[in-house]
């Protein structure tokens, strides 16, 4: 049984892992798979901090797709893979990476999932969920200051130069693309039952 491929877009702080966790609660889901692309940050070691900070992460050419791909159709074959990991505090991909075994749902989350074609054909299903640029840019500084070590003049500065044109020339137009859109300023509960009972019949027709 070829694994089932979910793909998670929207904008940065939107709450995709939130709806993620819910289809995988929902669903039941002990045989899951969650891939973030951010770990799949190109890596820039021969830049020093300063620089790699000035980088547009939330532009395309950003991320390291082309290992991403390989390394899902590698899961699709029911092969192992070495996932890399990123580091948000130095802007650099880790030397460790996590050995990570195919499962049968297979969950692709990130602002980008969906801009490149090659990611678009290897999934059953693609969720964007839409929240707006306020209560996004409330919730990434919220983040980026507890858990990335960021500072505030920082955040602002990266939202107003990158994250928010990026959003507008990017990631918003890969929309067009999803099956099921999710408005998270709302309650989505109707949505995550709907995809959570997909995931399910797609188990049961392929024990």
């Amino acid at each position: 049984m070829n694994p089932y491929v979910i793909s998670v877009a929207g904008g940065s702080a939107s709450g995709k892992s939130t709806v993620v966790e819910k289809i995988v609660q929902r669903a039941g889901l002990k045989d899951v798979l969650i891939i973030k692309h951010d770990d799949y940050y190109k890596d820039t070691p021969t830049l020093s901090l300063s620089e790699r900070q000035k980088i547009n992460y939330d532009h395309p050419e950003s991320l390291d797709n082309d290992t991403l791909i390989a390394q899902v159709k590698a899961l699709l074959r029911g092969e192992s893979i070495e996932k890399p990991t990123y580091d948000f505090v130095t802007f650099r991909r880790l030397e460790k990476t996590e050995t990570i075994a195919p499962k049968k749902v297979i969950i692709l989350e990130g602002i980008l999932i969906l801009d490149d074609p090659r990611i678009r054909a290897l999934s059953n299903l693609s969720i964007f969920v839409e929240l707006d640029d306020d209560t996004r840019f409330i919730r990434r500084m919220m983040r980026d200051l507890k858990d990335r070590g960021r500072s505030l003049e920082s955040i602002i500065e990266q939202y107003q130069t990158t994250v928010k044109p990026m959003f507008h020339q990017f990631v918003r137009p890969t929309k067009r693309y999803a099956d099921v859109i999710i408005p998270n300023d709302l309650n989505h509960e109707t949505a995550v039952d709907l995809i959570a009972s997909k995931v399910e019949q797609f188990l049961i027709d392929n024990k």
